[in-house]
C-alpha cells in the first residue's frame, strides 16, 4: 500500500480513507490536493479513477485541464484527446445535446477529440476503459504527428 503520487507508504487509516473517498490509494497530503480539486471543479470521483489507471499505464494525463473555454475532465495533450466523464448521461435532454455537441465542436476546432465516458463503465469496467483509451491513442497518434 503505497501513495500513487510520491510512492510513500501508507498506513491503514490512510489507505481506508483513500480508498472509501476517491477509490485509490493516496498518502494523507495528496488525498487534500484531490479532494480541493473535486470541490473546485466538482471532478467526478470516477475521473480520478481514471486519471490514476492511466497513469499506471504510463499515459501522461492531465486532471481538470483548461482548453480556454471550458474545463475538461481529463486531457491528454500528446495525442490531442479530452476525456469528460458522464456522471448524468442516463438523463439527457435536448438541451444537453446542444451543449456537448457545441462543446465538441470547440475541441475539433483547436485539433482535439473529445470522448464522453459514462462514470459506471469505469466503476465497473476501469481496466478495460484504460485498454480502450490506449487504443483509441493509438488510433490518433496514426492521425496525428505527436507534439
Amino acid at each position: 500500500m503505497t501513495c500513487l503520487e510520491c510512492k510513500k507508504e501508507l498506513g491503514y487509516t490512510d489507505h481506508k480513507i483513500s480508498m472509501d473517498t476517491l477509490g485509490v490509494e493516496l498518502c494523507a497530503g495528496h488525498q487534500k490536493r484531490i479532494t480541493k480539486l473535486i470541490d473546485t471543479h466538482g471532478t467526478p470521483r470516477e475521473a480520478i479513477q481514471l486519471y490514476y489507471g492511466l497513469k499506471e499505464a504510463g499515459v501522461n494525463a492531465m486532471l481538470e485541464w483548461w482548453d480556454g473555454n471550458k474545463s475538461i475532465d481529463i486531457a491528454i495533450s500528446r495525442v490531442k484527446l479530452n476525456i469528460e466523464i458522464d456522471t448524468e448521461y442516463h438523463m439527457l435532454t435536448h438541451e444537453q445535446a446542444i451543449n456537448d455537441l457545441e462543446k465538441a465542436m470547440h475541441s475539433f476546432k483547436n485539433g482535439f477529440t473529445t470522448i464522453r465516458i459514462p462514470h459506471v463503465l469505469i466503476k465497473y469496467y476501469l481496466k478495460e476503459t484504460v485498454i480502450n483509451i490506449l487504443g483509441i491513442m493509438d488510433g490518433l497518434r496514426v492521425h496525428l504527428k505527436a507534439i
